[in-house]
């Protein structure tokens, strides 16, 4: 294998894709797969579960196939001079890398022993708007389950009906959900791993588009799904499972409503979680009376008392809360200000904008003592 390209498009491409890379009992998929075929370069990281390809152009002079070691593969290309680089391995896998007057020689494994990606039968097709994509991960991959006690929820539920995708998230204390139109009839669901949407949030953090609005693309078979953003192809394996009945989840009315600013909500959460930690917990005691929200604390750490105005329509109401999920729900909703529905002390505090219904957040609350 032998080609040269630039040193910029290669350190992305190389970046990205190892975000598919872990340690693994077998070496070879602790590398990136790199392929060189005329003038183009693919390069494949996988992990049997995610796996990442990107293909840029280069200056072919040999075609072949060698797997390096990703993290010196990084480590090496991200500290060449800036310009050309070269590439040139022979038949013992001794791979020469130059770039100015830096000249590195490293070892290589062979193309062989490193598994096949999952072939993804076209099932389903959709295009969806990449930033609309991007808000859509970004508000609610927070209430995805971090543990395996109930593996269906580590991932988020994707459902199109009726020409609108909504995504939602469940870990058992809260649930997001967010849902934007696309343009298609079909009617379809599946669970996305909550790892893969962290690493497709990374690669969409880094994208800097030329196009107003660039779509990418999603194809779906039974078990697994491919996402097509700006020349990556990102291939997961789906979560098998019985997914929350969200509809029925969400609690119908309310009682108590109150517009709240999301700054004023988060910075009083904020002061109350210095005294909190994992040895010293205890629920936020929030009241919401007239015109007044206030917010008490204690723990063995301190006492907390706390307060700021909203707009309230309803009966007055005492509530606990989890600091830590309340302010996810009010980050992740991008929002200067927010309508909290409430239908009793033991009932979902439901976060949802003032305007439009595209999000809706979930807390549950806690039992107070006293």
């Amino acid at each position: 294998m032998k080609f040269t390209c630039d040193k910029s498009a290669l350190c992305e491409a190389v970046n990205n894709v190892s975000l598919a890379v872990s340690k693994s009992n077998l070496i070879a998929l602790e590398g990136i797969l790199m392929e060189c075929k005329e003038n183009t370069l693919t390069m494949t990281g996988y992990n049997l579960e995610l796996g990442i390809t990107k293909t840029i152009p280069v200056h072919g002079m040999e075609n072949g196939t060698i797997i390096i070691d990703a993290t010196r593969l990084g480590s090496i290309v991200n500290r060449m001079p800036a310009g050309e680089l070269s590439f040139s391995s022979d038949d013992k896998l001794l791979t020469l890398i130059q770039g100015g007057n830096v000249e590195f020689t490293i070892l290589g494994l062979s193309a062989e022993d490193y598994p096949e990606m999952p072939m993804i039968a076209k099932d389903h097709e959709i295009s969806v708007d990449q930033e609309g994509f991007r808000d859509m991960i970004a508000q609610t991959l927070f209430a995805v389950a971090q543990t395996e006690q109930t593996p269906v929820y580590t991932g988020s539920l994707f459902e199109l009906e009726g020409g609108m995708l909504s995504v939602v998230s469940v870990d058992g204390y809260r649930m997001a959900m967010k849902k934007q139109p696309v343009m298609t009839d079909e009617e379809f669901r599946f669970i996305v791993p909550g790892k893969t949407l962290n690493e497709i949030q990374k690669i969409l953090a880094k994208m800097n588009d030329e196009e107003e609005h660039p779509q990418m693309q999603i194809r779906v078979s039974s078990k697994h799904i491919i996402f097509t953003i700006n020349g990556y192809h990102i291939t997961s394996r789906l979560l098998e499972g019985d997914f929350l009945d969200y509809n029925n989840a969400i609690p119908k009315g309310y009682k108590t409503k109150v517009r709240v600013s999301v700054r004023d909500f988060l910075n009083s959460i904020n002061r109350a979680s210095i005294i909190i930690n994992d040895r010293a917990k205890s629920p936020i005691k929030c009241e919401f009376s007239g015109e007044v929200v206030r917010l008490n604390c204690e723990t063995t750490l301190g006492k907390l008392q706390d307060s700021f105005l909203a707009e309230k329509e309803g009966e007055d109401i005492r509530i606990g809360f989890n600091n830590k999920y309340m302010a996810d729900a009010l980050k992740a909703s991008s929002c200067d200000e927010l309508l909290l529905e409430m239908s009793g002390p033991l009932s979902p505090i439901k976060l949802v904008p003032v305007d439009g219904d595209d999000f809706l957040f979930l807390v549950l609350p806690i039992r107070l003592k006293d």
